[in-house]
């Protein structure tokens, strides 16, 4: 390896270290939410039952996902890696879900692939054994270069059951080092789907999927996908903090709203979708809301930005659990007040009724 090689990774290491460490403070510590945008959570109520005709303690959370058994329908959505502060973080939230039997997806691993000694921070398994782990590259990178090779890479050095391919547009728009050549996407995402040799699902990061774009996106074969609407952290407004950039500080603003809202996305997707397998993530706070996601069509409910707060604590894990458990209790006492017994009665509830306008 040259001199000039060695110098130029080491400046994109720490340009990635940079940039990683700011998202998890800005996310921290900044305003990042949209603004004229909400999950559309609110506008829904469940039906109280009052004569719920069954036993608290035996109501039944369990479910499975990518093979693999669940406690509860709930996962860590993707957020973060690359630095050793993001590497604590990944630990902090992969041992909470395997204690409490959650999914977990890692934060994009790009810098991983590009420096394999940065692979540890993504590395979990170790934390959670039993555990559903879902890889993750950024959908664009298939346009730069990346295929099968990468993503499969991504799987083993994360030693996951799964691949999950980010669409991240309006973010990268954003980005100062944004890669922003979306052409021919889907095409690309196809040939993955059908080479990977591992379930591949797809993801929006907080702008939401309408109906066409997940039909396209299942026609290409996907195994499930991360809906990730709206009404939870704006990566348009995460990278407005970072950029020096003065037209698209100031345009950023013209964007607050912008998405869709994840209810919306989850009613909408699986009206069109019916056998598709569907996560809710975007702007999740509570066991309520999942409940409500599920009720809507999702399979599993994702929370990301509302752990981070307990994942970066340097409290150890049990603020952690607790949130967890919290999050649990809710789902099921939501179960208990409409008499669902168990997620697939939450599932065909007739109990969720949206607020009259």
């Amino acid at each position: 390896m040259t001199v000039g090689r060695e110098q130029r990774e080491k400046r994109e290491d720490a340009l990635t270290a940079k940039r990683k460490g700011e998202h998890i403070r800005i996310c921290l510590e900044e305003r990042v939410e949209g603004e004229g945008v909400t999950t559309g959570f609110e506008k829904y109520r469940f039906v109280h039952n009052a004569l719920p005709e069954l036993d608290f303690e035996s109501i039944r959370t369990e479910t499975r996902f990518l093979d693999k058994p669940l406690r509860v329908p709930l996962l860590v959505s993707s957020m973060t890696g690359g630095t050793a502060a993001a590497a604590s973080i990944n630990r902090r939230l992969a041992e909470a879900a395997e204690a409490r039997g959650w999914a977990i997806a890692l934060g994009s691993m790009r810098a991983a692939i590009e420096r394999e000694e940065l692979a540890a921070t993504f590395r979990v398994r170790k934390e959670a054994p039993n555990a559903p782990i879902i890889a993750n590259l950024g959908a664009v990178q298939l346009n730069c270069g990346y295929g099968a090779d990468e993503c499969r890479r991504a799987v083993e050095l994360a030693e996951a059951d799964a691949l999950v391919l980010h669409l991240n547009g309006m973010q990268e728009l954003f980005q100062p080092e944004g890669d922003m050549n979306f052409g021919g996407l889907l095409r690309r995402i196809a040939e993955v789907c059908r080479t990977a040799g591992v379930p591949v699902g797809v993801k929006e990061v907080g702008f939401g999927f309408d109906a066409d774009t997940a039909a396209a996106l299942h026609e290409a074969g996907v195994a499930f996908l991360d809906v990730a609407g709206a009404g939870g952290t704006s990566w348009i407004q995460v990278e407005k903090f970072r950029s020096t950039d003065g037209l698209r500080r100031k345009a950023a603003e013209a964007f607050a709203d912008w998405g869709l809202p994840t209810s919306d996305c989850v009613k909408e997707v699986r009206d069109r979708l019916p056998d598709a397998y569907i996560i809710a993530s975007g702007g999740l706070h509570d066991g309520v809301e999942a409940a409500k996601a599920i009720a809507l069509g999702a399979d599993l409910a994702g929370f990301g930005r509302t752990l981070l707060r307990n994942a970066a604590s340097s409290d150890g894990t049990e603020p952690l659990e607790e949130q967890f458990e919290r999050i649990e209790f809710e789902l099921r006492a939501t179960m208990f007040g409409i008499g669902a017994s168990t997620i697939e009665q939450l599932r065909t509830t007739n109990r969720l009724r949206r607020l009259p306008t």
